[in-house]
């Protein structure tokens, strides 16, 4: 599995020219899930994610987590986190997760978290999206070994 988790002022998804989550501030999260992920690992993810202190405190320290700043989820997934380049120009998909079970643990992680956090929205899984965000800091955390 892989986050790659960016700290937001604000952030959305379109599909086909419509919004399907909104955000402000909070972490916009693209979600990779590759071969052998199951729930146990997405619960490590997600417990790691939400625990992360990446918000500044009142003395500008990032000693803060999502929760402490009352922060907001957009969850979107996006298997060409596992592309492979180390052969040609064209990237492999072969580590990504079938879609199907993919598909599966994406709502899974979307429901654990809506468990946890007050506003969780989401992109299409599959759907050709288009994402808009703004960075602040920038601020830019990859998880994937934990």
């Amino acid at each position: 599995m892989k986050f790659v988790i960016q700290r937001v002022k604000e952030a959305s998804v379109m599909v086909d020219g419509e919004v399907k989550g909104k955000i402000q501030k909070g972490y916009l999260v693209l979600i990779g899930i590759g071969k052998g992920d199951n729930e146990q690992i997405a619960d490590k993810y997600l417990k790691k994610m939400l625990g992360l202190r990446i918000f500044d405190d009142e003395n500008g320290k990032t000693n803060l987590s999502l929760a402490d700043v009352n922060g907001q989820l957009l969850l979107v997934s996006q298997f060409t986190l596992y592309a492979n380049c180390r052969k040609g120009n064209r990237p492999s998909f072969t580590d990504a997760m079938d879609p199907v079970r993919a598909e599966e643990l994406y709502e899974y992680l979307i429901k654990k978290a809506r468990e946890q956090v007050q506003v969780v929205e989401t992109g299409v899984f599959g759907a050709e999206m288009e994402v808009s965000l703004v960075n602040h800091g920038p601020f830019t955390v990859i998880l994937e070994t934990i």
